[in-house]
């Protein structure tokens, strides 16, 4: 699958933004936790959504999109030996099972899991809380075997600030025995979500939206209905969009107070917008800034926009730094843009320098991973000429009808077998 792009254009008008993927796919697997049924509104329409209920539709779970972006689950019938291992192994998130498994059954069987190279991503920070919790966890031919007698809250200081691990343990030690503190706990507003999610099931969790969560173990989680917040980093891609190709477009569904420092450091790179209750309007900026970007856990800047940063470094004058704290191998991208016009110098697998501005020139390229194939996107649309971007199908694992809601602001773009 292929995206081809005639670029160089002005852009203009709203563009919606959907429900956070990084938020919809801990929550599916909190359904996991009760017998009765949870009606969840704003679920993207996405790739990994739909693996996620596949998933769960597996194990002998009732899955329903009972509208657009609607989804009712149940899993009363849920079992864990009748996983289907392969979808298992597609998805990186399917590791995030793992905390309701043992909240669930007694044992079951991960398949590790998959998802886009982007470097190191061990879990070790996962099994030192789940073990915590009283979980016992061993590998054996590519799964991971976890079995439990009773959970048992404790205090559990995570080995880093794992969004992932904050979520597994989160949901383990929700109908865990007694008292769990998690330290060092992951606070994206994803990781907030989730929990909130699980208040509305009737877990009694302290401490959302900080680093130390406490949570209260309960006998049992109740059905509820939920609505999942607006996806951060689809705002910021937008917004980046925008603010490359000189165009004036609204950001429609967005929570700017979950952007605050996304926001701020546009403001001092010299763009301007207004913030409205539920969106926020790029104004045109003549004089866009270099500065030393740095990406790492939150609150700082997310990795998962540093792709997309790098393309707006391109039109920025002077030479930006941007310093990818997380991951090794999220800089591939830097060598596709360098083929279109670029001037950047990889210093080493954390840290580039773009000197800008550049004009870019279409050419034919590929993509790595999820988020390299939004930013090959954006310089295809920021581009002057046709740029052939391969393999974008990744896309859909996060964005849901991307060139559908772009070419609503007047961008070329076909998707081609």
């Amino acid at each position: 699958m292929k995206f081809v792009i005639n670029g160089g254009k002005k852009l203009s008008g709203s563009i919606p933004v959907s429900g956070m993927k990084n938020a919809a796919t801990p929550i599916i697997a909190a359904a996991l936790l009760t017998d009765e049924e949870c009606i969840i509104h704003n679920v993207p329409h996405i790739r990994d959504v739909e693996v996620m209920l596949s998933i769960l539709e597996s194990m002998g779970s009732r899955v329903a999109w009972t509208g657009e972006h609607d989804v009712t689950i149940c899993t009363a019938g849920a079992r864990a030996d009748t996983i289907d291992e392969k979808t298992m192994k597609r998805l990186r998130s399917s590791i995030l099972f793992m905390g309701p498994f043992l909240s669930r059954f007694e044992h079951a069987s991960i398949a590790e899991p998959g998802g886009c190279i982007i470097g190191n991503r061990p879990l070790h920070t996962h099994f030192h809380a789940l073990e915590k919790l009283g979980a016992t966890i061993s590998r054996t031919n590519g799964h991971y075997e976890i079995s439990r007698t009773n959970l048992q809250g404790t205090r559990v200081v995570l080995l880093e600030a794992s969004v992932t691990a904050t979520e597994n343990a989160l949901m383990a030690a929700c109908m865990a025995t007694g008292t769990t503190t998690i330290i060092n706990a992951a606070y994206e507003p994803h990781v907030a979500d989730l929990a909130n999610f699980l208040c509305a099931m009737g877990a009694r969790i302290d401490g959302i939206g900080t680093s130390t969560l406490t949570i209260e173990g309960v006998h049992a989680l109740h059905g509820t209905e939920y609505t999942i917040i607006p996806d951060t980093i689809e705002a910021g891609t937008f917004l980046i969009l925008g603010l490359a190709t000189k165009s004036e477009i609204t950001v429609q569904h967005a929570r700017s107070d979950h952007m605050d420092l996304v926001l701020e450091w546009l403001y001092q790179i010299g763009a301007r917008f207004d913030r409205q209750d539920d969106s926020i309007t790029l104004r045109l900026s003549s004089d866009l800034r270099a500065a030393h970007l740095e990406f790492y856990t939150y609150p700082r800047l997310p990795s998962d926009l540093q792709s997309i940063f790098g393309v707006l470094a391109t039109q920025l004058r002077g030479t930006t730094l941007i310093h990818e704290k997380m991951f090794e191998g999220r800089l591939g991208y830097i060598q596709e843009l360098i083929k279109m016009g670029a001037n950047a110098v990889i210093c080493d697998p954390h840290r580039v320098l773009i000197t800008g501005p550049t004009p870019l020139y279409g050419q034919e390229i590929r993509t790595y991973d999820l988020r390299a194939g939004a930013a090959m996107i954006v310089a295809g649309l920021l581009a002057s000429g046709q740029t052939i971007i391969h393999d974008v199908d990744i896309v859909d694992r996060g964005y849901e009808s991307l060139e559908t809601r772009l070419a609503g602001l007047g961008a070329d773009i076909t998707r081609v077998a």
